[in-house]
């Protein structure tokens, strides 16, 4: 960028505080820097070029009255600007006109070649210059061709640079502390995807087994699951169909656990409200979690998954063979339309749940009382609680499956 332009620049911006002069050239904060007594594109009236120590005085000072201008300027040694010259000049620097019949497009001579013309003067019809831009070609590429000019040679040797690379990398006024942001989410938020897609992929090899069948190695050795299983039969009596066992939970959001919230939990130990659980899914509702206990006072336990759902109604004849456990609401109609005949055929053959707040009226609950169903409480605040019962819960399952397993 030229004198003249960086000065307009900073002018129609308002950081003119930001030009400091030091020593013989002026610094435009820290993108630029030009000698004092460079010749900017601005000439005046009288015929000479205007430097930018003259432009930069004059722009910092144009609302003092012009003959006290004058005086100051003439104290200070710099050269003043005219007074035909002030009202056009100040409409160009700061922008209320785009261009001005005083400015004339300058190209600074390159000293390494002294013979090459400016290019307001470069004609490619004249021969003397195009003899002295094929010399300068020559020094530049060593080669002696007459007959081919090289017009970029000529022009990039007239360049002059204002920024280095280094200068663009660092990217000064620029923070890019949102992108990194940005990026590490999305990042985080691919591991997870990844890490759930393997976990699924886990759930369609995993058995359900009691802690006494830990004699099966292979596939995922120390994850307890067993890399041939063998095809199991649909029995009647109790028994649990072939396939991932199933959790049921209630769709409606009265109670404390829902499919939202399921996953974190019983595998985290952590209870977060369906509210915040929504808002953090941005209301994408999960057809179905898959749920692995994670933590157990059993170091040697057998590593289960679970399917958790909330529509009982699109679950198929096989798959209540499948259904082991069910938080309930508490409420009658929870029940409608399943395939049992009382709530004491469904507390025999699944394992039920209802989960309250440790300071709740038990009126509330005074339908589950009636009900062969395990009560876990938990506090509204003390969440490193929430720990113990989680493992409630998972100790119940576990028990109630062994029993089911081997009936």
């Amino acid at each position: 960028m030229d004198p003249l332009s960086a000065l307009r620049e900073f002018t129609i911006r308002g950081e003119l505080d930001k030009i400091v002069r030091v020593n013989d050239e002026f610094r435009f904060a820290s993108d630029y820097s030009f000698p004092c007594a460079a010749e900017t594109a601005y000439r005046s009236k009288q015929g000479n070029l205007y430097t930018l120590e003259t432009l930069v005085y004059y722009i910092q000072n144009h609302l003092v009255k012009h003959t006290e201008y004058l005086q100051n300027a003439r104290t200070q040694g710099v050269t003043s600007v005219t007074f035909p010259d002030r009202k056009p000049l100040l409409d160009y620097l700061t922008g209320k006109v785009s261009s001005s019949d005083a400015i004339e497009l300058l190209v600074h001579q390159n000293p390494k070649f002294p013979d090459l013309p400016s290019a307001n003067e470069y004609r490619p019809e004249n021969p003397v210059v195009v003899g002295a831009a094929i010399d300068a070609v020559d020094e530049v590429d060593g080669l002696k061709d007459s007959t081919n000019v090289n017009y970029m040679a000529m022009i990039t040797a007239i360049e002059r640079p204002l920024k280095d690379r280094e200068s663009l990398l660092e990217c000064k006024n620029r923070n890019f502390y949102n992108v990194l942001v940005a990026s590490t989410k999305r990042e985080e938020e691919r591991q997870r995807l990844e890490s759930q897609q393997r976990k699924d992929g886990l759930v369609a090899k995993s058995r359900l087994m009691g802690s006494d069948d830990r004699g099966l190695v292979g596939y995922g050795d120390d994850l307890g699951y067993d890399a041939n299983p063998k095809p199991k039969m649909h029995l009647k009596g109790g028994k649990i169909g072939e396939g991932v066992p199933i959790i049921l939970v209630p769709s409606a959001f009265q109670t404390l656990i829902t499919i939202y919230n399921v996953k974190e939990f019983l595998e985290d130990g952590v209870y977060i409200p369906t509210d915040v659980k929504v808002k953090q899914m941005k209301g994408v509702r999960p057809e179905c979690v898959t749920v692995q206990k994670k933590f157990s006072r059993d170091r040697d336990r057998v590593v289960t998954a679970y399917e958790v759902r909330d529509k009982p109604s699109a679950l198929k004849s096989e798959d209540w063979d499948r259904v082991v456990a069910v938080f309930v609401l508490g409420k009658e109609w929870q029940f409608k339309d399943w395939p049992y005949k009382n709530h004491v055929e469904i507390f025999n053959r699944i394992i039920g749940f209802y989960m309250r707040f440790e300071d709740d009226s038990l009126e509330s609950a005074k339908n589950v009382k009636q009900w062969n169903v395990r009560i876990i409480s938990i506090s509204k605040n003390k969440r490193h609680q929430d720990r113990a019962a989680a493992l409630e819960v998972w100790d119940r399952l576990e028990e109630f499956v062994r029993s089911r397993s081997h009936s």
